[in-house]
Parts: C-alpha cells; structure tokens; sequence
C-alpha cells in the first residue's frame, strides 16, 4: 500500500542519432500530417534550413504540448522550440544523407511509431462519442467519494520499504503491532539485520491512489498499516494529517472531465472488444498456444487512461486530479 549502409564509425554515431530522431520523428510526423494552414491556403515558414522549411505550423504543434505555459511565455517559447526544431532538421537531413532511414532498426521504429501515432488517433476518435457527465452524476460521485472532497486531507507520511522473506514478514507485522513508536520499530529492524529504506512526503488527497485513500482516511494521525509486498514489506505511518475539503463547486471541473474519461476508456475497451471479435486472429509459431484465449490490454487514450502507481510515487490513477483546495479554516 504505502507505500549497415555506412561504414562502422557512421554507423555506431547513426545509431545514437536515430533514436533521437524516433523520438521526435512521432511529433514532427503528426504535425506534418495535419498542419494548418493560413488564409491563402498556403502553409507558412518560420525558418529555411538549406532547402527545407521548419513552418510556423509545426512550432504551433510542439506548443501545444507544453503545459502550463503561460500566455506571456509563448512568444519566447515558441523561438526556443523554432531554435530546437533546427537542430532537429539539420539531424535529420545529416540521417537521410548517411541513408539512416534504410537500416532494418530504424525503418522498424519509425514503423511503431507511425501504428503507435495512427491507433491512438483512432482511440481518441472512439472516444469522442461520450456523453458529459450531468451534474446529478458529479453531484453523486462527490457524495460517494467524502475523502476525496467534504472530507479532504492532507497527509504526512512516512514509509519504509521492507525487504523479508514471507515467513519473516508475519513476524514484522507483530513487532510492529507491539512497537510503542516507530523509532522502536526501526531499533528491532536494525538488530535483526533485515535490509529497509524509507522516505517521507506530503500527499493531498487526489495525489494518492483512491483504494489506499479510503484506508488512510480512517486512520486517525501516528497510526501505521502494513502490506506484503513482493519483496517482503511495506510499512507507512500517517505521521500527520490536516482538514483541507473542497466543495461541491470547486471539484465540479475536475469530476466532469474524469467522469468523460471513464466514458471514453468504457468506449475504447467495448469498441475495441468488438473489432477482436469480428476480425481473423490466429496465433502462430511459440505464441499459437499461448497466445489462445489471452485478452490483450487495451490502449485508450492518454486523456483516459488511468494508472495504477504505487503510493510512494504520489500519483492517482482512479479518482479526479487537480483539485481546487478550499482555504483553511
């Protein structure tokens, strides 16, 4: 819980150059496919490198994935992307004159990076036929989730990662039941020679993973809970806790957009069951047998996909984000 076409010398620098054009190459391959273009239908240039154009169109793109970016930081922004979009070009020209594009490694990223552009495109399109959650189905989600919002915490934790045999963790779970303070637990850890680490950290409510949440909001402030792990133990102690909710009004925006994207993964998962059912899949070679009956993950789209992080990670895969906090009392 708590938790070759070139000689060896090009070739050995061609490889390090193609996997940063891969990486790049998938963004720069989205907004060449979809640029936009101005009103005399003509796409604009920002920059020439020798005789290709970096336009205006493609720093736009590369823009609008910066988040957080305030209004007034968009002009110096956009040079500096206009400035990295050159080097960009000028790396992908030194790649197509060193035929980097033929080698069998790089034609197969480029390939996974075009299915992985294509089939989250169609994913999101799936998508787009969700319905907006009404406000009775955010007013219901509020009153069913009271740690999330009315009843809202701010946490103080301490965790330590135990690494035990299963036999030995029953024994920890004892110790740590008798221990007066966590102090006297790590004394008995130490004698024993068995191996942790530990960290701390604050969480609000939303930045914690939503079944560990509802555990943590019952403890009350010095409580500690403990869970096997696969390499023993996890011990975290509520070292501390302060009364932060939020309302109805202020967590109205961010059970919307999490409610739509629950609709949306819903969606993806029914649609693409659908499409498994009606097309002609046979396993071949090792994967004939295993490959027979196995359900395969369904890859939604990034604006639905919920992660399952750890609670040291701080991260929440299953309840709102950003959540306006109320002021303190």
């Amino acid at each position: 819980m708590i938790q070759t076409g070139v000689d060896r010398s090009q070739s050995h620098a061609g490889w390090r150059l193609a996997a940063v054009l891969v990486v790049a190459g998938a963004a720069m391959w989205v907004a060449g496919c979809d640029q936009k273009k101005n009103a005399s239908g003509a796409v604009q240039a920002a920059a020439k490198v020798n005789k290709e154009d970096i336009t205006v169109q493609q720093i736009e793109f590369v823009l609008q994935q910066q988040r957080g970016l305030k209004p007034e930081q968009a002009d110096a922004a956009s040079r500096q992307i206009l400035e990295r979009l050159i080097d960009q070009e000028l790396a992908v020209q030194k790649a197509a004159e060193l035929k980097l594009d033929a080698e069998p490694r790089v034609k197969a990223q480029l390939e996974a990076a075009r299915r992985e552009v294509l089939s989250r495109a169609y994913l999101e399109k799936a998508g787009e036929a969700a319905s907006k959650p009404t406000a009775d189905e955010v007013s219901k989600y509020y009153e069913e989730n009271p740690a999330l919002f009315k009843d809202r915490r701010i946490y103080s934790l301490q965790e330590l990662s135990i690494e035990a045999t299963p036999e030995q963790v029953a024994e920890i779970k004892t110790r740590l039941g008798q221990a007066r303070n966590m102090a006297e637990f790590v004394e008995y850890l130490k004698a024993n020679d068995i191996r942790f680490n530990g960290n701390q950290a604050v969480r609000a409510a939303e930045q914690l993973p939503l079944a560990h949440l509802k555990a943590l909001a019952a403890m009350k402030d010095g409580q500690a809970v403990l869970n096997a792990t696969p390499n023993g133990a996890q011990v975290v102690v509520l070292a501390g806790s302060r009364s932060q909710p939020v309302t109805l009004q202020q967590a109205t925006p961010a059970i919307e957009q999490f409610l739509l994207n629950e609709r949306k993964r819903a969606l993806v998962v029914k649609d693409v069951k659908a499409m498994r059912e009606a097309a002609k899949i046979e396993y071949l070679g090792k994967y004939a047998q295993s490959g027979a009956g196995v359900a395969a993950p369904v890859v939604a789209p990034a604006s639905a996909s919920p992660s399952a992080e750890p609670m040291s990670s701080g991260g929440l895969g299953d309840a709102p984000k950003s959540i306006p906090a109320a002021e303190p009392k």
